[in-house]
């Protein structure tokens, strides 16, 4: 499948995960608890012990539908949306990130310039690589990192010695 297959299935599954979560908000009477008593209630979830016993007020319908991701599990995360949940495991979590990255790349508005402060990452320490030398002379770098899973960058010949002289600048 090729890539504007994949944003187009994308998209269409967003879509409909939308309106369902719409619908659902819409019709919906009941309130929907959080996915730990550490995070806030969704969609106007009941009150944590300790808490005031007064009423819940039902969500706001002009307002979207919130998503709630928890981790049930060593080994999953569960995502909710308007009371609805999806388990995903380690292969469902690495093909989310793979199908959000390549939708993320393909918008308009691109990623800041610079490393914004107090941005937390998982960093890994000396990853699987592999290269690629194009005819052009352009050079693929692809890094397994333990998150983001296999991440590919292309290079120029001119980055390429950039790149050599910010590792082994002293």
């Amino acid at each position: 499948m090729n890539l504007q297959d994949q944003l187009g299935a994308l998209e269409s599954s967003l879509d409909t995960l939308l309106q369902t979560a719409a619908a659902s908000a819409r019709s919906s009477a009941g309130p929907v608890e959080a996915a730990s008593p550490d995070e806030p209630p969704a969609l106007g979830g009941t009150p944590h012990a300790g808490d005031s016993a007064a009423p819940v007020e039902p969500p706001d319908l002009n307002e979207p539908p919130r998503l709630v991701v928890s981790r049930p599990e060593r080994d999953a995360i569960e995502m909710t949306i308007a009371g609805k949940s999806v388990k995903l495991s380690p292969e469902g979590v690495s093909e989310l990130i793979e199908q959000l990255s390549n939708v993320r790349a393909s918008m308009s508005a691109d990623q800041p310039a610079g490393i914004a402060p107090g941005w937390q990452f998982a960093s890994t320490k000396n990853p699987i690589m592999a290269t690629q030398k194009y005819a052009n002379g352009d050079r693929l770098l692809v890094m397994r990192h333990a998150g983001h899973g296999w991440v590919p960058f292309t290079f120029s010949p001119n980055m390429v010695i950039e790149l050599y002289a910010m590792l082994t600048k002293k």
